[in-house]
């Protein structure tokens, strides 16, 4: 009787592919008479700009001096008063609004902003370009969160004093927590402070989703008013992400459209309930929820180390795109940290080194664990394979060998298939032994393994030790789940009272019930897929 193959687990919902596969990618592409007509536009626009902004720029950076002499940039105590607050809400308000005027910005605002005693914090979303800058501004320059270095640049880290952000540090080590508490002390305050901007994202997207919202502006608990942010225009020249035209290319493009339009929206402020007081990310996606339905998007779970991830995927020169698994959602329901995915990457890119698009078809996993393709492989394969597509992407990948294969991967399983092939029991395996599992295994009579043995047998001496076994099994969790599922098949027959199929090799039942009572904890863990 043919071997029978198991069925697939089901599917979780909610490690289905997110509605936007890649949010931080931008193609622009002129057509001809766009680049005429920027050509034309340029070489009128671009010089008086350029003169224009200039000038602004350096009758800013003046009154920014004079707001800021005898103040301490860096050590922020109290918030500016009197002269210094006038000069900034005003005249600095007034001076930026005519710097963005001369790029050729026309604003358009919705809504009514509220007081900082109503809502202390301004959330803002979809955050998409460096020019969102300009919400700072139309929001009368409240205070940011910005890096501690940012204050030494030329010129800008002037104007960015005189809003007294709120500091970050790379080199301390406690920044992040006494960022959080800066906050909710101004938070606060009861409209001592002026009011704190966030963009919640955390980075730049293309405006197709709202990307995870970071927790920072939601810790205090108090009310935070979202603002939505929108360019509607033909053209996208605003647009700056991970993968996409770079700042030079898109200031250029910009400063040659007669005018570009901004839509600054915005909307009531979000009280949050008891509930969303203690935890901070429920509130934030409450808040995200009702943004994303004001702007008609969808959300995704990608954050920054999805972008992060993007980066390792290039090092390893596959596909940019290949590293975005929606981290937020994996890590919590896989409990994986960044440096774990980040190594499953790295296994990925061994197995995808020959592929085109950064995904792996049957042949290559199949090449990888060095096995013919057969029920047992294809069988494995589906597993991984949540789309049916017939290739593996790396979110797959991941999900495949966390839920799949580790979880088994464990001392037991490992003793009892070192068990399966010691078929005369004296603690090494020979290729004999190991040729004829692995033959009964897969359903495979004329099998060669050769090249498999060899890479297990590290030492060359022409046998397994199980020192060699375990390391192995370690380094490739893919294999455990071949071999589990062949135990349980054996099982499932034995139960059926069906003569198990060897191929010159006998079956230990009490390791196999061993195996079994594992896949059983493993099969009922909620991380399952």
């Amino acid at each position: 009787m043919p071997l029978q193959r198991v069925l697939a687990l089901p599917r979780q919902h909610s490690l289905h592919l997110p509605a936007v596969l890649n949010p931080f990618v931008h193609q622009l592409k002129l057509t001809r008479a766009e680049t005429i007509k920027c050509f034309l536009l340029g070489i009128i626009l671009v010089p008086i700009r350029s003169i224009f902004l200039l000038l602004v720029l350096m009758v800013t950076w003046l009154v920014s001096v004079l707001i800021t002499f005898r103040q301490s940039l860096k050590e922020v105590v109290e918030p500016m008063t009197g002269w210094r607050r006038f000069l900034r809400q005003r005249v600095m308000t007034f001076l930026a609004r005519i710097y963005f005027f001369g790029m050729g910005f026309r604003v358009i605002v919705k809504g009514r902003q509220a007081s900082s005693v109503e809502a202390p914090i301004l959330v803002v979303a979809p955050h998409s370009s460096f020019f969102d800058a300009i919400v700072c501004v139309e929001a009368g320059l409240p205070s940011t969160v910005s890096r501690l270095e940012s204050l030494g640049a030329p010129v800008f880290g002037r104007f960015l004093s005189c809003v007294q952000p709120v500091l970050v540090s790379r080199t301390d080590p406690d920044s992040r927590k006494n960022t959080i508490l800066e906050i909710d002390r101004r938070a606060k305050s009861g409209g001592h402070w002026q009011q704190v901007l966030l963009f919640p994202e955390g980075t730049c997207t293309n405006r197709s989703c709202l990307i995870t919202f970071k927790q920072g502006a939601f810790v205090p608990g108090v009310p935070v008013q979202p603002v939505l942010i929108r360019y509607p225009n033909k053209l996208d020249t605003v647009t700056w992400t991970w993968q996409g035209p770079k700042v030079a290319k898109l200031l250029l493009l910009t400063l040659c459209q007669l005018y570009t339009t901004v839509e600054i929206e915005f909307l009531p402020p979000s009280i949050p309930n008891e509930t969303e007081k203690k935890c901070p990310a429920k509130f934030a996606q409450s808040v995200r929820a009702a943004m994303a339905e004001a702007l008609g998007f969808s959300v995704t779970d990608h954050t920054y180390e999805d972008c992060r991830l993007m980066i390792a995927a290039g090092e390893l020169t596959l596909p940019m795109e290949a590293g975005l698994v929606e981290f937020t959602k994996i890590s919590r329901k896989l409990e994986l940290k960044w440096d774990n995915v980040k190594q499953e990457l790295e296994s990925f890119a061994n197995i995808a080194c020959s592929c085109k698009g950064g995904r792996i078809t049957i042949e290559e996993f199949g090449s990888f664990l060095k096995l013919p393709i057969n029920p047992a492989l294809q069988e494995l394969f589906s597993l991984f394979d949540r789309n049916g597509d017939g290739t593996i992407d790396f979110r797959e990948y991941v999900i495949g060998v966390t839920v799949l294969c580790r979880p088994v991967n464990n001392e037991v399983v490992i003793q009892t298939a070192f068990k399966l092939f010691d078929i005369d029991e004296d603690n090494c395996i020979t290729q004999e032994e190991f040729s004829s599992l692995l033959r009964s295994a897969l359903g495979v009579r004329d099998l060669d393994v050769n090249s498999l043995f060899t890479e297990i047998d590290a030492d060359g001496s022409g046998h397994i030790t199980y020192d060699e076994f375990c390391s192995f099994a370690l380094t490739h969790p893919e294999y455990a789940k071949l071999f589990t599922t062949y135990i349980e098949l054996q099982r499932y027959q034995a139960l059926q009272g069906e003569e198990p199929e060897y191929y010159g090799t006998s079956q230990d039942c009490s390791a196999s019930q061993a195996v079994h009572s594992s896949q059983e904890d493993s099969a009922s863990d909620k991380k399952d897929d």
